[in-house]
């Protein structure tokens, strides 16, 4: 049977409105390649009436002022919003495998992850009610001062199409949170279930203008919100190519920015793990949501003693991987997201061939699915740290695996990277475990898994990974602004220079 894609106009000032040019995309089903509906595609006019709705939404004296709002009355809303998309769980978990390929039960996941992190932010706002006027401990008792935290203003969030709904919460929860008023610009090519957070706030009666979402191209929306003067911050999940674009536009007018960008990260194995273990994390480090993980530990390195073994384990593991349509029970990997995304790996995996790496399953389209943007789970070995496969971000189900020696050499490749996210250790000496988490340069270490991702821990990386931290504490902290007040409190005069009355 099959399920209607709802027909969404832009979310703006509390209302749907049609894009001023009128245009709209095409939505493509992954999985068959066919068009199952559209999106509206907001252009520079568009982004003009978002963040006019955002600022009257935060103004004061206007019956809105969402900025001064207690954080109780915030949290309300949230828990509301978590509320209803638990209740549309099934509808909207639909809708996402059919938009971006994800299976359905990581779809599932995902969308209980969306309701938990508003549910954690909402706990949040009411805690910032008690933090307000927090006292500064001074060396001089003539004065006294406290600090406040404000909202930032009006935040522009542009995410990523792998988690679509979920990416997108992890920024809009925690900006409502502080009392921001949001603007979120999805993915082109994933946007289908960010309309329906749109439709869910709506229905909760979030105030005009709080939330507002703009789907369409990069070019066309994206980029007049990231370089909008009255746009107060942008926070961006994506790649590093874009994320240095944003960081360029945001210069221009000196706004603050958040990064979370590529990735490349390792696992390293050694010689002491159970290796059917150490196989089924390998192998749900780098192909779990398609491979389209921006922190994938889609390098292995593995300790040359148990090398063959090991590799020869984890091909069995990869070739059991149900490859199917999302919405079939049982799938663990569905299609990659696009036609230009399904080209783009298949160069890599090409590449890699002509470069002299070995192939040791996968690198083609399965057999028995003719239609989709299907890639079978590859392992590639026999590389060098010079080759593409070895260095860049593939974004698909791709690892690639070498071997080392000793403990310094497994960090020295780790480390050996332009990027920074994530990186894990499978051992099962947990003091090795402990010194090689210190010594990898990564914002995320795992220790005998990879991926495990927790709504109250940070969430971000180093080097080209991006910069600011998601998540957590840390993620409501990207959408306050700090202020020092500080009062006298002497009856004395200051003293600074003579009083004329007294001369």
């Amino acid at each position: 049977m099959a399920i209607p894609i709802p027909t969404r106009q832009l979310f703006i000032d509390g209302e749907w409105r049609e894009p001023v040019l009128k245009k709209r995309i095409p939505i493509i089903n992954p999985a068959t390649e066919q068009i199952i509906g559209d999106i509206p595609a907001a252009t520079a006019e568009d982004v003009e009436l978002a963040v006019d709705a955002a600022r009257k939404a935060l103004a004061r004296n206007k019956g809105r002022d969402w900025a001064n709002a207690s954080g109780a009355v915030r949290a309300k809303y949230l828990r509301a919003i978590a509320a209803k998309i638990t209740e549309k769980k099934s509808e909207i978990a639909k809708l996402e495998a059919l938009d971006c390929g994800k299976p359905l039960d990581e779809a599932a996941w995902d969308i209980d992850d969306v309701a938990g992190c508003f549910e954690y932010y909402a706990d949040l706002a009411e805690g910032l009610d008690a933090k307000q006027k927090a006292p500064v401990s001074l060396p001089m008792e003539t004065f006294k001062s406290h600090v406040l935290k404000e909202p930032i203003g009006v935040v522009g969030l542009i995410t990523p199409w792998n988690y679509p709904m979920l990416m997108a919460t992890w920024k809009v929860a925690p900006a409502l949170a502080a009392g921001c008023a949001a603007i979120l610009k999805p993915s082109e090519l994933a946007s289908v279930t960010c309309l329906e957070l749109a439709q869910v706030c709506r229905e909760v009666g979030l105030p005009p203008g709080v939330f507002n979402i703009l789907t369409g191209l990069g070019h066309e929306a994206g980029a007049p919100l990231a370089s909008h003067p009255h746009v107060d911050k942008i926070a961006f999940t994506g790649s590093t190519i874009t994320g240095s674009k944003i960081m360029a536009a945001a210069a221009q007018v000196v706004k603050p920015v958040t990064l979370e960008l590529g990735g490349k990260s390792p696992i390293v194995i050694f010689e002491d793990v159970d290796l059917d273990k150490a196989a089924e994390w390998t192998a749900f480090g780098c192909f779990w949501t398609n491979g389209q993980i921006c922190s994938a530990t889609s390098r292995l390195i593995v300790h040359e003693s148990i090398a063959a073994k090991f590799l020869d384990r984890l091909v069995k593991w990869t070739k059991n991987i149900k490859i199917s349509d999302p919405l079939e029970e049982g799938c663990r990997l569905g299609p990659v997201v696009s036609g230009g995304q399904y080209e783009k790996v298949l160069k890599f995996i090409d590449t890699a061939k002509s470069e002299g790496a070995s192939i040791l399953c996968g690198g083609a389209r399965p057999e028995h699915l003719k239609k989709g943007f299907f890639i079978q789970p590859t392992i590639i070995s026999d590389v060098t740290t010079s080759m593409q496969i070895w260095r860049e971000e593939v974004f698909g189900p791709v690892l690639c695996a070498k071997t080392f020696s000793t403990e310094d050499e497994a960090i020295e490749l780790a480390n050996d990277t332009q990027y920074g996210l994530g990186a894990a250790v499978i051992s099962n000496d947990l003091e090795r475990c402990d010194r090689v988490s210190k010594a990898f340069q990564a914002g995320i270490v795992w220790i005998n898994c990879s991926q495990p991702c927790f709504t109250q821990a940070p969430w971000g990386g180093n080097k080209r990974s991006g910069f600011g931290r998601e998540l957590g504490e840390w993620g409501i902290e990207n959408y306050l602004a700090v202020k020092q007040v500080t009062q006298y409190i002497s009856d004395e005069p200051w003293g600074w220079y003579q009083s004329p009355s007294k001369l």
